[in-house]
C-alpha cells in the first residue's frame, strides 16, 4: 500500500454529480451532440420525465448543463446542451474510473 500523501486514491477523483448512473447517462448522452431535444434524451438513456427532469435540474444548478426552452409551432420544447464545465467535469469522471480498473 503506498503512503506516499502526494497520491490520491482514483476513487476520490470521481465526480459527485456524475457518480450518480442517470447524471453519468445523461452527460454522456449530450457529450455526443451539441444539444437535444428533452424527449430524446429521455428515450435514449430510457428514463421517465420526473427522473430526467430532477437530474437535469441538479446538473444545471452544478453548471454542467444548460437547460433552454422555447416552441416548436405552437408546443413547448425544452432543449439540453453540456457546457464546457460539465464536458470538462465528464472528462475527468472518466479518466478517473479508467484509472480505477486499469490494473484489472
Amino acid at each position: 500500500m503506498n503512503t506516499d500523501s502526494a497520491s490520491t486514491h482514483p476513487r476520490l477523483l470521481l465526480d459527485e454529480y456524475l457518480s450518480l448512473p442517470v447524471r453519468l447517462s445523461i452527460a454522456a448522452a449530450l457529450a455526443k451532440v451539441d444539444d437535444a431535444e428533452f424527449g430524446t434524451v429521455r428515450d435514449a438513456i430510457e428514463v421517465t420525465d420526473p427522473v430526467l427532469s430532477k437530474q437535469v435540474s441538479i446538473l444545471e444548478a452544478a453548471s454542467y448543463v444548460d437547460v433552454r426552452k422555447g416552441y416548436v409551432g405552437k408546443r413547448p420544447r425544452t432543449w439540453l446542451s453540456l457546457t464546457e464545465t460539465g464536458r470538462a467535469a465528464l472528462q475527468r469522471h472518466l479518466q478517473a474510473l479508467h484509472a480505477l480498473i486499469a490494473d484489472l
